[in-house]
């Protein structure tokens, strides 16, 4: 029986279902926008909380905001644990799964073991660990995206924001990525036979987001699409 670790580059299964496990074992963390969505704008909505902006409304000497309304406390923290409880999720359906008929539905912490520096207590704790250092840096690498953004001109204040595509997603998916190689370099998540199609994912990724915003735009849990 065939284990994923040598099956990665075996052409039987093919270039293109690599690539679409890469993106279920990286879902976790680029849903970290999700759950920004959700604790910074539904949830609060819903219950009349407040959401604290992380610029506390301040702007530069070039007269625009620093981050804007759309990003704040709530949204980034619990963007990073929505990450967290997601990484528990998939470790939970898919943990089993060592195969290589197991793809595309693979644990991202398929690999960790107790030498690992995030083995937090047990499996449990890694998996959330490393679904909230990659949820956090998902949006650390959003909030870069959008000072930049604010820096253009573009504005995010009330229900007026611009659209600008590659701000909007790159900045976060390269942050997801270079932290991962970063701290969970050994792991499946950044195996040497995915490099390919990690890249792959990373192009493609504009298109991915434009789709979950437009979801998340006729679910009520954006202002704008996209």
């Amino acid at each position: 029986m065939q284990t994923l670790s040598e099956s990665f580059s075996d052409t039987s299964f093919g270039f293109a279902l690599n690539i679409v496990t890469v993106l279920v074992m990286y879902g976790p963390f680029y849903l970290a926008n999700t759950g920004a969505m959700l604790f910074g704008k539904w949830i609060p909505d819903r219950l009349g909380l407040e959401s604290k902006a992380i610029d506390g409304g301040k702007k530069l000497e070039d007269g625009f905001r620093i981050l804007g309304d759309g990003k704040t406390w709530n949204g980034f923290i619990g963007g990073a644990f929505f990450s967290g409880l997601l990484t528990l999720l998939v470790h939970q359906l898919w943990g089993s799964r060592e195969t290589a008929d197991s793809r595309p539905f693979i644990d991202p912490t398929l690999w960790a073991s107790p030498d690992d520096w995030f083995w937090i207590g047990n499996e449990w704790g890694a998996a959330f660990v490393m679904g909230f250092v990659l949820g956090t840096a998902c949006m650390t690498g959003d909030m870069v995206g959008s000072f930049f953004k604010r820096r253009k001109g573009h504005k995010r204040e009330g229900k007026e924001s611009s659209q600008a595509p590659i701000l909007d997603t790159m900045t976060f998916a390269v942050s997801i990525f270079i932290v991962s190689f970063i701290l969970f370099d050994g792991q499946i998540i950044t195996s040497p036979e995915l490099r390919g199609e990690i890249m792959v994912l990373l192009l493609i990724t504009p298109l991915i987001h434009r789709g979950f915003n437009i979801m998340g735009f006729k679910l009520g849990l954006k202002s704008v699409p996209y």
